[in-house]
């Protein structure tokens, strides 16, 4: 059997995981859910000027869990790191749109081996809209998903194709789950890390998308 985690702790790995891959330097889009935890775990004498959809660049983790001064784009408590600034929404869409954004890091419903991503909405389920989420992963460089691997189902969250609708067609770059890291290599999803103690065979057994075994595949630090 997978090793089972709980809820906040496979979050949180995902987030610190994806906190240390992130390059120095790097803008980075953060999206609501699992990529809010994000800024709680950055690496020491990384910069990694985090922006949120509603307007702050340089952002950083909570200094009072309760402060709602200063919020993300889902409503949680961040601070705003010494050089960072707020500005308008017309401006931070402009940024998004316009291709500034080298990386985002958005939650996930599917995704696919196509490197599709469906993450706004679920057929007859109301929800206010898709957001910002389609302009995002058309213009970010690079596109990070961190979702759990599995629905609380059981259900494989990784697809051959996505069922849902989309937010982008082939935008999917990197892969996070609790229990490893896929890249979007030439259009093929590799697996290059795994969490130690997973069992290999049973993690491509249970997951549907296709993926090709890296010949370097590595322990998963996390």
């Amino acid at each position: 059997m997978l090793p089972e985690l709980k809820e906040k702790e496979a979050r949180e790995r995902i987030a610190k995981k994806i906190a240390a891959d992130l390059e120095d330097g790097a803008l980075v889009n953060l999206g609501i859910g699992i990529p809010q935890l994000i800024p709680n775990f950055m690496p020491e004498g990384v910069n990694i000027y985090l922006q949120t959809e509603n307007g702050t660049i340089f952002a950083g983790p909570a200094v009072d869990p309760n402060d709602l001064r200063v919020i993300d784009a889902g409503g949680a408590p961040i601070s705003v790191l010494p050089g960072g600034a707020f500005v308008s929404s017309d401006v931070s869409f402009g940024i998004l749109r316009g291709g500034h954004i080298d990386v985002t890091v958005l939650g996930a419903l599917q995704v696919d081996a196509e490197g599709c991503l469906a993450n706004w909405t679920i057929p007859n389920v109301r929800t206010p809209g898709m957001g910002g989420a389609m302009d995002i992963v058309a213009g970010a460089k690079k596109v990070y998903i961190a979702t759990r691997h599995f629905e609380k189902n059981g259900g494989s969250k990784l697809l051959e194709k996505c069922t849902l609708p989309l937010t982008g067609c082939g935008v999917v770059d990197v892969i996070v789950t609790e229990y490893c890291l896929i890249r979007n290599i030439n259009g093929k999803m590799v697996l290059e890390e795994i969490v130690d103690g997973v069992d290999l065979l049973e993690l491509q057994s249970k997951t549907e998308m296709q993926m090709e075994i890296s010949p370097n595949l590595k322990i998963m630090k996390c």
